[in-house]
C-alpha cells in the first residue's frame, strides 16, 4: 500500500464486477481516489457489490453499464466522468475469453471466436481510450492508462489461440499508444499469469480447477497461484504518481511464470 498517494483520483476501470477490475476498484479508494466509476457488461449485482465496497473505503462509486466492444457504450461509460472533469487513471480490465486449452486442436475456435475476442479485448479498449482522453488530458497530471494483457501475451500460452493473440495485440497497441498520446496520457500494461478468480470457476468444474490450480503452484518460481489483489498492487502502480515517468511498459506480474513455464495441464 502507498498510502494516499489516489488522493482525489477521479478512476474508472472497465470489468469491474469481479476479480482483477473489483480489487482494482477498491484499491484505488483505499489509497484515497475520490471517485471510481465502476463499469460492467451484464453482472449487475457483482458490480453493486463493487460499488459498496468502494464506498466502503470512503470513494464515490458510479456504475456505468455497458459493452466495450460498442463504440457508442464506450462513449457513455465515458461520460459518467463528466461530472467530476476529468479522468486520473483509466484501467482497462474487460476481457474475455474462449476456452480451449489444446492449442493444436485448430477446429475447436473460429473465425467468430477470433473476431469476438478482439472486438473486445483489443478494440474495446482502442475505443474506451478514444472516449476518455479528452477527460484524461484534462487530469492535473498526465492522465494513466493501465490495460490488463496477460502472460499469453508474451509467451503464446493461455486458455486459447484467438486469447493469447489478442492479448499480444493489446500489448503491441499499448507501445502504439504510449509513444502517439505522450506527453499528456501514459499508456501501459500489466501481464498477469493465472489469477485465482471466478473467471475460471464459470467455465470448468471444480475438481478440474483445483488440479489447475495445484499445476500452477508447482509450476511457478514463486509457488503461488495469484489472487486478484496479489495482481492489483502491480496494476496501480504503474497509474501512480510512483510511475509517473513510466511509459510504454508492460510489467509481467506472474509469479514467475515466463521464467520456466510448465504448460498448465487440466487433465
Amino acid at each position: 500500500m502507498a498510502g494516499k498517494d489516489f488522493d482525489g483520483f477521479v478512476v474508472l476501470v472497465t470489468g469491474g464486477s469481479t476479480g482483477l477490475g473489483r480489487a482494482v476498484a477498491v484499491e484505488t479508494a483505499q489509497r484515497g481516489a475520490a471517485a471510481v466509476i465502476i463499469n460492467y457488461a451484464s453482472s449487475a449485482d457483482e458490480a453493486a457489490e463493487t460499488a459498496r465496497l468502494v464506498e466502503a473505503e470512503g470513494a464515490r462509486a458510479v456504475l456505468a453499464q455497458g459493452d466495450v466492444a460498442d463504440d457508442a457504450a464506450c462513449r457513455r461509460i465515458a461520460a459518467a466522468a463528466e461530472p467530476f472533469g476529468r479522468i486520473d487513471a483509466l484501467f482497462n480490465n474487460a476481457g474475455m475469453t474462449k476456452f480451449a486449452p489444446n492449442h493444436g486442436d485448430l477446429d475447436a475456435v473460429s473465425s467468430d471466436d477470433f473476431l469476438r475476442l478482439y472486438a473486445v479485448n483489443v478494440v474495446g479498449t482502442f475505443q474506451m481510450i478514444r472516449a476518455a482522453r479528452p477527460l484524461l488530458e484534462a487530469a492535473p497530471s498526465a492522465g494513466a492508462v493501465v490495460n490488463t494483457s496477460s502472460i499469453a501475451a508474451v509467451t503464446g500460452i493461455g486458455s486459447s489461440v484467438p486469447y493469447a493473440a489478442s492479448k499480444g495485440a493489446l500489448t503491441t497497441m499499448t507501445l502504439s499508444l504510449a509513444r502517439s498520446l505522450a506527453p499528456k496520457i501514459r499508456v501501459n500494461a500489466v501481464c498477469p499469469g493465472f489469477i485465482d478468480t471466478p473467471w475460471f470457476g464459470k467455465s470448468m468444474q471444480a475438481d478440474t480447477l483445483e488440479r489447475m490450480r495445484q499445476g500452477v503452484i508447482k509450476s511457478t518460481p514463486l509457488q503461488a497461484a495469484s489472487t486478484a489483489e496479489d495482481i492489483a498492487g502491480a496494476t496501480v502502480f504503474l497509474a501512480s504518481p510512483a510511475a509517473r515517468h513510466i511509459t510504454g511498459e508492460t510489467l509481467l506480474v506472474d509469479a514467475g511464470t515466463h521464467l520456466g513455464f510448465a504448460s498448465l495441464s487440466m487433465r
